[in-house]
């Protein structure tokens, strides 16, 4: 089993084969490697797979689980946690966190800047997208 990623440890970003096996995991609560290549229009190799899911264990993504004969690969972080990580590590490394943060804000859709003020006047819960 794969060792559990401490609380504001960077999310690493993943490679595009990553992603594809990432999405199907966090769009159907977790798959086999069979399930995986199945789904997959490139159809790769069962080792190749095998090595990905490997990889997302390391990264703290994932986790196998035995349901019988086979091994079951469930999300550990969902998508939107993944995507905040990745967004924590952008600043982290940003030589001026405060110019990123504001830049990044006024780049943001209206709508987005109007869900992030209302967020902040705490006029919103957790619970919402």
């Amino acid at each position: 089993m794969s060792e559990e990623r401490p609380p504001g440890t960077p999310a690493e970003r993943l490679g595009p084969l990553e992603q594809q096996v990432m999405d199907l995991l966090w769009d159907h609560s977790g798959h086999t490697v069979r399930e995986v290549m199945d789904q997959l229009p490139s159809r790769p190799a069962y080792t190749t797979i095998a090595t990905v899911m490997g990889n997302l264990e390391r990264k703290a993504l994932v986790a196998p689980t035995r349901v019988g004969r086979s091994v079951r690969y469930l999300p550990q972080r969902t998508r939107e946690e993944h995507t905040a990580g990745l967004m924590r590590h952008a600043l982290g490394v940003s030589r001026d966190r405060t110019a990123s943060i504001l830049h990044f804000v006024d780049t943001m859709p209206d709508e987005e800047r109007d869900l992030l003020r209302a967020y902040l006047a705490g006029e919103n819960s957790q619970d919402s997208p």
